[in-house]
């Protein structure tokens, strides 16, 4: 991921030049529009993928985002204490705990949380080739309600609980016992807020042969009052992305590339000013005339490096796989995801949900 060349992509609500652009009237709607929820990392700028729709010049579209996160994360000594405890019954985390995990070899860490999230979005295309967008999002922290789903699906399944059984639910713990920070949170420090907004461009007139299409985006998030506890770090992020599109009749297919200059953090941990890499790979089945399906592979670069800490589970790829389904109503858009994480699963959310409304009163390409 580190070689991952990404330089520019689009939200396509803006179109390429007529007879240039590809299948317009193939009634697709692009890769899912979910962000990464990674607490990990989770204020920094992060680009949605690209749309597949277009509007026309001179009108407005609107998003809203309604995405939900169950995270269990954990480093392996920290999963071996709670398991070996599992058998004297849940527990709320305790002084007790946090000096026996502080005995523990190494580094080590504990995310237990939930968290929700709002977005509200706002698009004008401008001219035919230029459109741009205004993000206001706000995030709850919370102990949540997924825990005793997860747990009985782990079970059934005859998986490891990983030590969940241990604590009590639907609770907030947050430990980190670092080479670069050290932090105990028992309980959410923040209840939640508004996040930094973000602002974007997107560039669509390309001459590209059909079915072929290329929509690129340049975008920023911008901190309004100074860093504040999990709702901002407090420095302005800066985004490139680019999107080639594939679409046919029934079939689509999507590459999303982006890099993001992300500003640093101090808190939870303190991180350095870096360029963070990430790449999504799609796929979109039109279903019925209304009806589409999506698949889709995220995979992304850690905001972790060994400056902050060596743990492999914290600095290494995340990935992640998205499944959804989208269905249109007259002028409006309704999807609905979910995303679980794969391979590196602790530094990743166990399940996300994303349910979103999309309201395109002047599209381009639906009948």
């Amino acid at each position: 991921m580190s070689k991952l060349l990404a330089f520019l992509a689009a939200l396509p609500i803006a179109t390429l030049r007529p007879g240039i652009a590809v299948a317009e009237e193939s009634g697709f709607y692009g890769l899912l529009r979910m962000r990464d929820l990674t607490p990990f990392g989770f204020l920094r700028l992060d680009m949605r993928p690209a749309h597949a729709v277009s509007i026309e010049q001179g009108t407005w579209a609107t998003e809203f985002e309604l995405g939900y996160q169950n995270t269990w994360a954990l480093s392996a000594p920290v999963e071996h204490y709670l398991s070996s405890i599992e058998s004297e019954g849940r527990h709320a985390l305790g002084p007790a705990d946090i000096q026996a995990i502080r005995d523990l070899p190494g580094e080590n860490y504990l995310v237990d949380s939930e968290v929700a999230t709002l977005d509200a979005i706002i698009h004008y295309k401008f001219s035919d080739a230029w459109a741009g967008y205004l993000i206001v999002s706000g995030v709850s922290y919370q102990g949540g309600f997924l825990d005793s789903a997860i747990e009985g699906f782990h079970r059934s399944l005859g998986f490891n609980t990983f030590g969940r059984p241990a604590l009590q639910k639907n609770r907030v713990n947050i430990f980190y016992d670092l080479k670069s920070a050290q932090l105990v949170s028992l309980g959410s420090p923040t209840d939640g807020g508004l996040l930094d907004p973000t602002i974007g461009a997107r560039y669509t007139r390309f001459h590209m042969s059909r079915p072929w299409a290329l929509t690129v985006e340049a975008a920023a998030k911008v901190p309004l009052d100074g860093a504040r506890t999990l709702l901002s770090t407090g420095h302005a992020d800066y985004g490139l992305q680019a999107s080639l599109q594939r679409r046919g009749v029934r079939h689509a297919f999507y590459i999303n590339a982006e890099a993001i200059y992300y500003g640093g953090a101090e808190f939870p941990v303190p991180q350095d000013s870096q360029v963070i890499p990430t790449l999504i790979v799609g796929y979109e089945y039109r279903w019925t005339e209304h009806t589409n399906l999506n698949v889709q592979a995220y995979a992304g670069s850690s905001v972790y490096s060994h400056d902050e800490t060596d743990l492999e589970e914290l600095t290494s790829t995340k990935y992640q796989y998205s499944l959804g389904i989208r269905h249109r109503i007259g002028p409006g858009v309704i999807t609905f995801g979910i995303t679980e994480n794969v391979q590196n699963i602790n530094n990743t959310p166990d399940i996300g949900f994303q349910l979103g409304y999309a309201y395109v009163p002047h599209p381009r390409g639906f009948h």
